[in-house]
């Protein structure tokens, strides 16, 4: 599979200009020009597949310093703050890594949600600072 069997070349191009710059990478905005917003979950996990090397079933911060490169084997390395940034928004349980459905979290920008949104069986809760967590408060089970 190439990338180019899914997305446009010329979205992805024109994604990859936006960041190559160190430190302009921007992961809603990346995955908002590059098409991949725009696809379903299904379709992230194809990507997702081709992005993890190893084929471990998830992505740890050396195969995501690498993400740019996955889009077209001359873009740049993502920075050590890019790297960590792009997992803390996808690595859902904190385990360090981002298996195929976190990678779906920051893809379709589902952070974005007000406290007790429910998306896939999670809720957005307060409590974690912004991040999807299956536990509410009281509280924010009682406004909804």
């Amino acid at each position: 599979m190439s990338i180019t069997d899914v997305l446009s070349a010329d979205d992805i191009a024109a994604a990859l200009q936006e960041c190559q710059d160190p430190d302009t990478f921007e992961p809603q905005k990346f995955f908002q020009t590059s098409g991949l917003s725009k696809m379903s979950a299904s379709q992230v996990k194809d990507v997702f597949r081709f992005i993890d090397n190893d084929q471990s079933g998830y992505l740890d911060e050396e195969e995501l310093k690498f993400f740019l490169q996955k889009f077209e084997s001359g873009a740049r390395e993502l920075t050590e703050s890019e790297t960590k940034s792009l997992m803390a928004a996808a690595d859902n349980d904190g385990d360090g890594k981002i298996g195929a459905e976190g990678m779906s979290i920051p893809v379709h920008g589902i952070t974005h949600l007000r406290p007790g949104s429910i998306c896939g069986g999670w809720a957005l809760g307060s409590d974690r600072c912004g991040l999807l967590s299956p536990f509410l408060t009281l509280a924010e089970l009682q406004s909804n």
